[in-house]
């Protein structure tokens, strides 16, 4: 069974909000020769880094781990009891098409990610997930109890009484 996939064409419109989009169906990878897989990707491995960082064990690695989540496009995963920093950006050699403008001086890296390792298909799941200092922090009391001096959040205000008129 083929997946459907939005594709929208921007090029050429002077209103942004205004795109020509058509659905295209998009074989699963399995039904596709592996030398032609690149052909009908989204680029999907490089539209990201992920970089491994220690697991966390007491509340000062936890507040590294809640800094690199107060910026843009940055996320944790565990992943098989290995801990990740993601941070969501294409790369700037990824074109129009899905495909890389720089393939036949590519960095190593890029070379090693062969097409059995393709995320074509794959849904990121994870056996965690974090989006925000608050998931982090929540996590780290749960695991380590109360953070030690308080909370990091910033106190609620004290109710100030009836208001006049």
């Amino acid at each position: 069974m083929s997946k459907q996939e939005r594709v929208c064409d921007r090029k050429g419109k002077k209103n942004a909000s205004r795109v020509a989009c058509k659905l295209i169906k998009r074989p699963k990878k399995a039904d596709v020769p592996p030398e032609e897989l690149c052909n009908y990707c989204n680029g999907k491995c490089c539209r990201y880094i992920a970089l491994p960082i220690d697991k966390p064990t007491n509340y000062e690695e936890f507040d590294y781990a809640r800094w690199y989540l107060y910026h843009e496009g940055a996320s944790i995963f565990v992943e098989d009891g290995d801990w990740y920093l993601i941070v969501y950006t294409p790369c700037r050699e990824l074109d129009e098409n899905n495909r890389c403008r720089v393939y036949p001086t590519r960095p190593q890296i890029c070379r090693d990610y062969s097409v059995d390792k393709c995320e074509y298909d794959d849904h990121y799941l994870f056996d965690q997930y974090f989006e925000t200092a608050e998931q982090i922090e929540e996590y780290a009391q749960a695991i380590l109890g109360p953070r030690p001096g308080g909370s990091f959040r910033t106190p609620r205000p004290e109710p100030s009484g009836s208001m006049e008129m």
